[in-house]
């Protein structure tokens, strides 16, 4: 009989596939009967952290739970293609489209044929993928963010690093099924140049670590400007044997933003600080392979007082990223360092079309 965890990730001196494999069965746990997966339970649902956990439950051996999660995912869907961005019991709570979390589902499916390689699956679920990305993009304005949500005219660097790595599996996912769209290589080569150019015509949310260390996650930025950009504010964010600031003006570190700037780390190289960071947050587990949000320093206290399903994730993902080199993998673990994705979009930019004030089009 084979082993149930010979695929399943590990890093040696951090997590056994053993441990990867409870955090996943906890993510599974808090699964409501739709497929839906909650922030934690009684919790919302929003599709980004959603497909995350997806990503996670598959990386950690519970498929079944995750092709559930994706086929819940369509039915949420929108007619424009877009998202809600909260869910509730599976009634709407807030019905704004979200652009981050409408193009996200792209990865998700990217990364499921990553590792199953089933293209049946990657073929019934690409309309939806079609669909919430050119939304997305219809979304974009003239300096080549692209606005939060129809109603509010802001870009958020957080999520429009994260829709960079989206459009970019989704064009692989295009060129897998050949069927091309070359609207979303231009409109990710404008994106692209935002993010690395023009940061500060994004909304300002610097007191937060996302807009830190996302548009080197997100894959926009890379090389000597992505080590000199987390140079910037490491001291700032970081707490050594802790983990990571959410945001610079509390005491408290959160253990999915410890896990992502892991992987933004891994994805340049920087293997022995990712490393440690995903051990430093190990305080946060709990039992049976549950994690707890954050913890504040000082109080030495868990706050909020809940163990989430994206934290959990945060932790399986970057173990498969660090596990390629580290320990053990899945074929999914160069999903945030981009080596699957299709190339990045900078080559295909003309020097007009992202002057700043140019019309979109």
């Amino acid at each position: 009989m084979s082993d149930p965890l010979a695929r399943i990730p590990y890093v040696d001196g951090i997590l056994t596939a053993a441990q990867v494999a409870e955090t996943a069965a906890s993510i599974a746990a808090m699964q409501e009967p739709s497929g839906a997966i909650p922030w934690t339970v009684g919790e919302h649902v929003d599709i980004w952290n959603h497909v995350e956990a997806a990503m996670a439950l598959l990386v950690g051996g519970e498929v079944e739970a995750a092709e559930r999660a994706y086929a819940w995912v369509p039915t949420m869907q929108r007619e424009d293609g877009s998202w809600p961005m909260k869910i509730v019991a599976g009634e709407v709570d807030d019905p704004r489209g979200e652009v981050n979390m409408s193009a996200y589902f792209a990865v998700g499916i990217w990364h499921h044929w990553l590792v199953r390689r089933d293209i049946g699956f990657v073929r019934r679920h690409w309309p939806s993928v079609r669909a919430g990305l050119d939304w997305v993009v219809s979304q974009q304005v003239a300096f080549g963010g692209i606005n939060w949500t129809p109603t509010e005219s802001f870009s958020l660097l957080t999520g429009c690093s994260s829709i960079y790595h989206s459009l970019r599996a989704g064009v692989a996912l295009a060129d897998l099924l050949d069927d091309p769209q070359p609207e979303w290589e231009i409109a990710g080569g404008r994106l692209g140049h935002a993010v690395r150019e023009h940061a500060d015509m994004f909304e300002d949310k610097a007191n937060y670590s996302m807009d830190w260390y996302y548009p080197v996650l997100g894959g926009a930025v890379r090389g000597d400007a992505a080590y000199a950009l987390l140079e910037t504010r490491w001291d700032d964010f970081v707490v050594p044997g802790l983990g990571i600031h959410c945001v610079d003006t509390n005491p408290w570190v959160t253990g999915a933003e410890t896990c992502e700037l892991a992987m933004a780390l891994d994805a340049i190289g920087d293997h022995r600080r990712a490393l440690r960071l995903v051990s430093d947050m190990q305080h946060l587990r709990g039992e049976d392979g549950k994690y707890w949000t954050g913890w504040v320093y000082g109080d030495d206290v868990n706050w909020p007082h809940e163990h989430t399903t994206y934290t959990a994730a945060a932790v399986i993902l970057a173990i498969d990223a660090l596990g390629e080199t580290h320990g053990h993998s899945t074929a999914g673990s160069g999903i945030m360092r981009g080596t699957s994705l299709a190339p990045h979009f900078a080559e295909l930019m003309l020097e007009c079309e992202c002057t700043v004030g140019d019309p979109v089009g």
